[in-house]
């Protein structure tokens, strides 16, 4: 582990009456503790993009990596790192010598998520529909009964696991660096598939049809309609959450990537 000061913005936040913070942990440069170091700097961050996804940690809180450190029993050293990553995952705002605060909900980055994921997502698939195979069909339904048996407002974790392993396996057919975009598109929508489901609750049922819609025509190797599905299913939920967060939003990205990928249903 490097010992060189870092030049990203957590790290040059000034101390705000930080300086009574959890001990810092002596360096250690052997390969073993800088791994140990980077496991726990992402349990930190997997907690607190928990705290934040389920609101505990609501949008326009202010985050101090001392006392978060305090209240989560770890040093400074990880809670940086987490703060780093947070930040890349766009989930608060880092800036120098200000504050991190909990990120406000954007419209507009709300509608380009979308809009980026219809497109491509329909590519992917369109692209599995035509090799999906038996095996395919059971892991998948495996992943939608998950789904439907947990409780999301219960087991919010275990239910975006088996939801992201659903569209892992719908869209599984393309090449390595497309995946990597759609599962950082899938990561960057989460905190907007939570905030649907809090705001429209009864509207799950329509989803989970949905979810049943791309199975089958997976299952019958379909790819126009899988992709007519999947772009549906993913502008309802940006088109509800716009609705409910910036009704006076006009999603542009959304409906033009819906009026492309949805065979012109807008």
């Amino acid at each position: 582990m490097s010992r060189k000061r870092s030049e990203s913005p957590v790290e040059q936040w000034p101390a705000d009456n930080e300086g009574q913070a959890a001990r810092s942990v002596p360096p250690d440069e052997s390969p073993t503790a800088a791994a140990g170091g980077r496991r726990l700097a992402l349990d930190v961050h997997g907690r607190l993009r928990t705290m934040i996804l389920s609101g505990e940690l609501p949008p326009g809180s202010v985050l101090l990596q001392a006392e978060m450190a305090r209240r989560l029993g770890v040093s400074r050293t990880p809670m940086r790192e987490a703060f780093r990553l947070l930040q890349e995952k766009g989930l608060i705002d880092a800036r120098p010598d200000q504050r991190a605060r909990v990120r406000a909900v954007d419209p507009e980055d709300l509608d380009g998520v979308y809009g980026a994921r219809i497109m491509l997502e329909t590519l992917a698939v369109s692209m599995t529909a035509k090799s999906f195979t038996a095996e395919d069909i059971e892991r998948m339904s495996d992943a939608l009964e998950r789904m439907q048996r947990v409780a999301v407002d219960e087991h919010p974790d275990e239910w975006h696991a088996a939801h992201h392993e659903f569209h892992g396996i719908a869209t599984q057919a393309v090449e390595p660096h497309l995946q990597r975009m759609l599962a950082s598109l899938g990561e960057h929508s989460e905190r907007y598939i939570r905030l649907a489901q809090l705001g429209a609750p009864a509207s799950w049922g329509k989803a989970y049809a949905e979810h049943e819609a791309l199975l089958e025509a997976l299952r019958l190797n379909d790819p126009a309609e899988a992709a007519r599905v999947v772009a549906r299913h993913l502008a309802r939920t940006a088109l509800s959450v716009l609705a409910d967060i910036a009704p006076e939003y006009e999603p542009t990205a959304t409906r033009t990537a819906l009026g492309i990928a949805g065979n012109g249903q807008s």
